[in-house]
């Protein structure tokens, strides 16, 4: 029987997102793919306090069953690098999808600038709706049906409930101190990457940076992408991930 596929989602999100392409998936790797609520996300009613990656991580790991295939997709990707290292006996391979180590620009490393992430710290405070479509719209940046994909992944995303305003501070909390870049590099398990060359949140330039760090890393760049591959180039995203399945 084959390995389960696991999905987890970005920060902001739910399992929703990845309503259009599961069934595609599920045809592909036959059968056995599910979709996760990251703790204090959707559905999730579990969320810890204080929040960390460690413990959300901890909480995650239960729901899997041994040797899973493990695909996250940006914030998702931090949880799926975590859970390998810390429980590898529950992972067989991660799948990053628009996803990196570590998320902050720092010295000769690329990433989203502080003063970004800081803000949508404020307006998260006072604007949680609109912060939360603000980060959409980057997402949605550079592809050519934006404000299609935009539609339809609010649509998607409605049907589950709304964030804990406790796991989305976090959320943003790890994305701008959880430094995983040493634990990508001695990942027990193969890791795997698909990405958007026109991503706003994961630079291009921070790609070959991963790579450095783990020789063994494979990818995929899709050229017209951005935050959101599956979404914005579907059937290039499916072919990609065939592959690496």
């Amino acid at each position: 029987m084959q390995n389960e596929l696991v999905l987890l989602h970005g920060w902001g999100m739910n399992q929703g997102v990845w309503q259009l392409v599961q069934p595609e998936l599920e045809f592909l790797y036959s059968g056995n793919v599910r979709s996760l609520d990251l703790p204090g996300f959707g559905n999730s009613d579990v969320c810890p306090s204080p929040y960390t990656l460690h413990d959300a991580a901890e909480i995650l790991s239960k729901q899997l069953k041994p040797k899973i295939i493990l695909m996250g997709w940006s914030l998702g990707g931090l949880f799926a690098l975590y859970i390998a290292k810390h429980w590898p006996e529950k992972v067989s391979k991660v799948i990053l999808i628009a996803s990196t180590p570590f998320f902050a620009e720092a010295d000769n490393w690329p990433g989203i600038k502080a003063n970004v992430l800081a803000q949508f710290k404020e307006q998260l405070v006072n604007h949680r709706e609109k912060t939360i479509e603000r980060f959409l719209a980057i997402q949605a940046m550079g592809s050519e049906s934006a404000r299609d994909d935009i539609k339809q992944l609010k649509q998607l995303l409605n049907q589950y409930s709304a964030p804990q305003s406790d796991a989305l501070s976090a959320g943003l909390d790890i994305l701008q101190n959880d430094d995983l870049r040493d634990l990508f590099t001695h990942c027990p398990v193969p890791i795997r990457g698909v990405f958007g060359r026109l991503d706003a949140l994961v630079p291009y330039k921070a790609i070959s940076k991963m790579s450095a760090l783990n020789t063994e890393f494979e990818y995929e760049v899709l050229d017209k992408a951005s935050h959101a591959p599956f979404i914005s180039h579907k059937s290039e995203f499916l072919s990609v991930v065939k592959s690496m399945l």
